[in-house]
């Protein structure tokens, strides 16, 4: 797959890196006050958000496929910690650095036969099952829930004056 190069998938892999980008970009100056920020009172708000792409990074990434260090493994917690209705927006750039950085050494490594390779469920879903889930759908998966999430982050702070997104 890969940054290098031309062609489809060295395209995808840096208009990954460009949206990652911009993520960093919209979350560094925030203050705690607008990371509380939310579109609506029973919304999840701009921190809960990002944080939730770290976390879904680490599940995806280092609980499903083995790749990163524990100190990623432990960023599944992200999502759920104590920790999460205070972190500054410091510690989540570092999260998004650290979550990125797993993520861009896999696809500068995986070739398109990598990408077939299926992983098991770590622990049963809430029906009991462990299904299969190849390496190409996670990465998909991944991209797709960090456009939505990276959106919603956007338009919660857009809606309160506070810039976004930068496209």
């Amino acid at each position: 797959m890969g940054f290098e190069g031309e062609g489809l998938g060295a395209e995808f892999c840096r208009g990954y890196e460009v949206h990652q980008g911009r993520l960093l970009k919209m979350i560094a100056p925030l203050d705690q006050g607008q990371l509380d920020l939310a579109a609506a009172p029973h919304l999840w708000s701009v921190r809960t958000l990002a944080c939730h792409i770290i976390g879904a990074r680490a599940w995806w990434f280092h609980s499903w496929m083995g790749e990163g260090s524990a100190e990623f493994g432990r960023m599944v917690a992200w999502d759920e910690d104590e920790e999460l209705a205070t972190r500054p927006a410091a510690e989540i750039v570092r999260g998004l650095e650290v979550s990125w950085s797993v993520i861009k050494s896999g696809l500068e490594r995986w070739s398109p036969d990598d990408l077939t390779k299926e992983f098991i469920r770590p622990t049963p879903n809430e029906a009991g099952e462990r299904p299969k889930r190849s390496r190409q759908w996670i990465v998909w998966h991944l991209v797709e829930h960090d456009v939505h999430h990276g959106g919603e982050i956007s338009y919660s702070l857009g809606m309160h004056g506070v810039p976004g997104l930068d496209l």
